[in-house]
């Protein structure tokens, strides 16, 4: 059995310098689900397949297929996202223009409230304060 130094080390992750090598894990079928397990000595994973084979055209088409699938799903949730940033910015408007109005209606009545405030303490003097008045009873 003859192997390659490419193929030597297959199924190995990067270890760290002085950690013992682990096994890379793979799933038993490629449908995917299930649990995972070492790969074989003999996995498909670093055959090079012919290009002309149909198990490598096979292989691009679905890996084009999902490149596809990918890219229009990034697409689509930036899209989302500016859409999401295009509501909030709105909402920050409509958010701002009420903190306006009502810092205008809490100044007026505060206004409202002083005045009044005001009136009542003129109002209600004591009678020794305010000579040549006289008490009307």
């Amino acid at each position: 059995m003859n192997q390659s130094p490419s193929t030597a080390s297959e199924g190995l992750s990067d270890a760290l310098p002085g950690s013992p090598a682990t096994p890379q894990l793979v799933p038993l079928n490629p449908g995917g689900g299930g649990k995972a397990t070492p790969p074989s000595k003999n996995s498909k994973k670093g055959q090079r397949l012919d290009r002309g084979s149909e198990e490598y055209r096979l292989r691009r088409e679905r890996n084009n297929m999902a490149v596809k699938k990918s890219r229009l799903k990034s697409k689509q949730k930036a899209q989302d996202t500016l859409q999401r940033v295009n509501q909030l910015k709105e909402e920050n408007e409509r958010l701002e223009a009420k903190i306006k109005l009502l810092t205008k209606e809490l100044s007026v009545l505060k206004d409202l409230f002083l005045e009044h405030a005001h009136n009542l303490a003129d109002n209600v003097q004591p009678e020794s304060s305010t000579p040549g008045q006289e008490s009307a009873g």
